[in-house]
């Protein structure tokens, strides 16, 4: 059978493929030399490489090229703005006009103005940005965490209408609730002025209620990825839901805590409707509503400085996205599916 295969079936053509020659009822030493002789690309030991096809654009551009085209173009995109800040911080001039030509002038005067001005309390916005945008990731992270445990693991009445208000909750925007805040702060402040307007911790405060709903029902869906039968298993063992919380699942929750952490972080840093109204003195302000008064002039609009104090206040994001990278992807698909 061995023979009837070689001359009816080329070598070079067709290889005979290890299950062609088991189903073929070789003996053992049969088996090894024709196995042997595949490898090798025939019985002549002449290894066998296929053809190269030529290429052709309209294949290549239909499998793959499209791709390439689609991403260049998404990359630009994303790129331009970031461009063009960086080079509108760089015109010494002070205006847009000049950014036209990107980076026709160069020059750091307006690093050094909005660092050296004693009207423009930079150094002051930049630390009040971070202990803000630090605290109330910090505080989403542990206050989303224990609710998303709870409303995960427990069994309890009111759990499915509880999960339904947050869902429906967060279907208004911020905006609408912005002169509630307002009037809610503003009585606070009479009776609890540390916590009241014109504090950190009150604008703290009110991020943490702001932000806890979504994340919630977003780390909801990932601690229903983690197997029940860990819970159960340190239950036996004599573990509480204290210890269960504190030393399992926020080990094995560790992506989408960092996911939330980051969107939390970046959402205080550009938040700008409640902190415009929360905070009233100068130097109590945040970046995104000390900025904002560069340009708030109508006589003279102090964009170069703008843009750069907006490049420096890129800086600690970037950071923390590249800090938190690894765990990104695998914390914002979890959970997405059962």
């Amino acid at each position: 059978m061995a023979k009837e295969t070689k001359q009816h079936r080329s070598w070079v053509e067709a290889p005979v493929v290890e299950a062609e020659i088991l189903a073929a009822g070789l003996d053992g030493q049969a088996r090894r030399r024709a196995i042997a002789d595949a490898d090798a690309g025939g019985p002549g030991g002449t290894p066998y490489v296929p053809p190269r096809k030529p290429f052709k654009f309209g294949r290549w551009f239909g499998a793959t090229g499209w791709r390439h085209i689609v991403g260049l173009v998404m990359v630009v995109f994303s790129l331009f703005p970031i461009v063009f800040v960086v080079s509108s911080s760089l015109n010494p001039q002070g205006t847009l006009t000049g950014s036209n030509a990107l980076f026709s002038e160069i020059g750091l005067e307006s690093y050094v103005r909005i660092l050296t001005d004693p009207q423009v309390p930079f150094s002051q916005w930049f630390a009040n940005t971070l202990v803000i945008a630090g605290i109330t990731a910090v505080g989403t992270v542990f206050l989303g965490a224990l609710a998303a445990y709870s409303f995960s693991r427990m069994r309890f009445t009111g759990r499915r209408v509880g999960l339904i208000s947050i869902v429906i909750v967060q279907m208004f925007p911020q905006m609408l609730a912005v002169v509630a805040i307002f009037l809610l702060m503003s009585a606070i402040s009479d009776w609890f002025p540390a916590i009241g307007l014109n504090t950190h911790i009150g604008l703290i405060m009110v991020y943490l209620g702001g932000a806890l709903g979504v994340n919630t029902f977003l780390m909801y869906g990932f601690f229903n990825t983690i197997p029940a039968s860990i819970d159960e298993a340190a239950k036996i063992d004599g573990a509480g839901h204290a210890r269960i919380f504190f030393t399992i699942i926020l080990r094995l929750a560790a992506p989408i805590l960092a996911v939330v952490a980051l969107l939390s972080f970046i959402f205080s840093v550009n938040e700008f409707a409640v902190a415009s109204v929360m905070l009233i003195d100068t130097e109590k302000q945040t970046l995104a509503v000390g900025l904002t008064k560069l340009v708030s002039n109508p006589r003279y609009a102090d964009w170069s400085a703008f843009s750069a104090g907006a490049v420096l206040a890129m800086l600690p994001v970037v950071a923390l996205f590249l800090w938190l990278q690894k765990y990104i992807v695998g914390g914002l698909t979890a959970g997405a599916v059962k």
